[in-house]
């Protein structure tokens, strides 16, 4: 993967793991920012220059999940990937919720921080398509190659985990999977106490791809199963 045009921002107010997780993303070829205050850090965030965020949770000024909530809320789609010392399930599901694409506690190796900004980023960009394509089911279209989706030929501010969600319901089509199942596929995560991020994510996706949320055209809820991802017309390979 090339890396030199990957520009990565570093929230971490501990200079040691700040300064090595900087030199570790330099090596790599990562154009990197770092800073280590949370006030810092949010007016960064907020300038939406980055292609993907690592943020401390517990930072000075403006905390990691507050700057992950106010990126989202902007339409700030960049990645996003929160640290901590902390190992509470609590802590992991909230920072999902918010909108976070991956999440590692302390300690940690520097070259798995590296290795996850890397896979985080080739989702990101698409670069795990193998071939660039693109699915259309009902209004709803969706470019791999470009990264982009769109619905009703508007294109859509999604977050890279949003577009991996959606991407991940047009390529099954019918097909109803559990919360455990799409944990597992679009987050990697196994463990259930991540459920309700689920349900957050399919909210947030039907705010900005249904007509109308509360009747769903696409995202069915399937009671006591999961959900499926239907519409007007079958998948096809777009034109």
């Amino acid at each position: 993967m090339a890396t030199s045009d990957k520009r990565v921002l570093v929230v971490e107010d501990d200079s040691s793991v700040r300064e090595l997780l900087t030199q570790h993303l330099k090596d790599n070829g990562f154009l990197v920012t770092d800073t280590l205050d949370g006030n810092r850090g949010l007016e960064l965030a907020l300038s939406d220059s980055y292609d993907l965020v690592i943020l401390d949770v517990a930072l000075p000024g403006t905390d990691g999940m507050e700057i992950c909530r106010q990126m989202r809320s902007k339409g700030i789609g960049a990645a996003v990937i929160m640290l901590t010392t902390r190992g509470e399930e609590i802590d992991k599901v909230l920072g999902l919720e918010l909108g976070a694409d991956d999440y590692m506690t302390k300690p940690f190796s520097p070259r798995e921080v590296v290795a996850r900004a890397k896979a985080v980023l080739r989702r990101t960009t698409g670069e795990d398509v193998a071939a660039a394509k693109k699915i259309k089911v009902g209004d709803v279209e969706i470019d791999f190659g470009a990264h982009e989706a769109l619905v009703r030929g508007v294109k859509l501010d999604l977050t890279s985990t949003e577009f991996d969600l959606l991407g991940f319901f047009v390529k099954n089509v019918g097909r109803t999977f559990s919360r455990d199942q799409l944990l597992n596929s679009v987050w990697g995560y196994t463990s259930s106490a991540y459920e309700h991020t689920v349900n957050t994510h399919i909210n947030r996706l039907r705010a900005k791809i249904e007509r109308d949320p509360s009747n769903p055209t696409y995202i069915h809820t399937v009671w006591g199963v999961g959900y499926k991802f239907v519409g007007s017309s079958d998948a096809q390979a777009a034109a």
